[in-house]
């Protein structure tokens, strides 16, 4: 306990800026490795500067069963920082039964209908997308919740989103959003930048990003990118003027999570192995605040 303290305050002193979000990629919970999901929350709890945790959906490990909400409500009742959320695939599409093949199965629209009012429920949310201002910055948060892809936004939040934008031209503003926007990772395994591992519709997206220069980066999980792939965080990341950061899941023995310090100028991303409990600083990103 005094280690965390100690880390705590020095994570205070050497990294202060005018807000920091860490974010949780795909939680999959219970899922895996339930010791060390203990422990990421328990490190994050001694960081004082923290002023929220973002989970970036995909709370729960398989189809979204009422089991697997309960024990996400748990968990996160744990977490000492103020807690958003957005959900993913695994929070709602899938049929609560595997198929005979052992494969998940898509529910019917009202089953996964009802996953999703259970998600709101779960976490006390009016709507399953919202944003906040955080000035000098704007934080969208959407969540998947039109299953005709994985990650696909409904006709009405994409209106939403679309007035969001529209009525903070000026402002400099994150999105938060399961999948990542296409073609800004390598394809370095068989299911990378294919349409159910992007941001849907990915050309109504695409022209909504040229047309709104304000929005300057795009927090994805879904693909479980590991800290250690390449295109993790480099060059590619970028479309346009948006820079994607991707998230890890904490499926794996070793949990990432990155971290945005928000300046009034530029946002620095950093890495964290929980398990190493260090900062990766080959890993350390800053991004410019637009000039609108």
């Amino acid at each position: 306990m005094i280690k965390y303290l100690l880390l705590g305050l020095l994570t205070a002193l050497s990294l202060y800026s005018d807000s920091h979000i860490v974010v949780l990629g795909d939680p999959h919970l219970p899922g895996k490795n339930p010791q060390m999901k203990e422990k990421v929350l328990e490190q994050i709890n001694q960081w004082n500067d923290v002023d929220m945790v973002v989970a970036v959906g995909d709370i729960c490990s398989k189809t979204g069963i009422q089991e697997e909400y309960d024990f996400a409500k748990n968990y996160f009742s744990k977490l000492t920082k103020p807690l958003h959320v957005i959900t993913g695939n695994h929070d709602f599409v899938y049929a609560d039964e595997l198929d005979s093949n052992g494969k998940f199965q898509h529910a019917p629209r009202e089953i996964q209908d009802q996953k999703l009012r259970r998600f709101q429920s779960t976490f006390g949310l009016s709507k399953l997308y919202y944003s906040i201002e955080k000035p000098p910055y704007l934080l969208i948060f959407l969540s998947a919740d039109d299953a005709t892809y994985l990650t696909k936004l409904s006709d009405e939040q994409f209106s939403w989103f679309e007035n969001e934008l529209k009525n903070h031209p000026k402002t400099p503003t994150i999105v938060f959003f399961h999948a990542p926007l296409d073609h800004t990772l390598e394809n370095y395994n068989h299911w990378a930048n294919t349409p159910n591992f992007i941001a849907q519709p990915k050309e109504k997206i695409q022209t909504l990003l040229h047309a709104n220069p304000q929005l300057f980066l795009w927090v994805s999980g879904h693909t479980h990118t590991s800290a250690k792939e390449p295109s993790f965080a480099s060059t590619i990341n970028h479309v346009e003027h948006v820079t994607n950061i991707h998230n890890s899941d904490m499926n794996k023995e070793v949990i990432w999570t990155n971290s945005l310090f928000l300046y009034d100028n530029h946002v620095t991303i950093k890495t964290y192995d929980h398990m190493e409990e260090k900062w990766l600083d080959t890993l350390e990103r800053t991004v410019l605040v637009p000039k609108i």
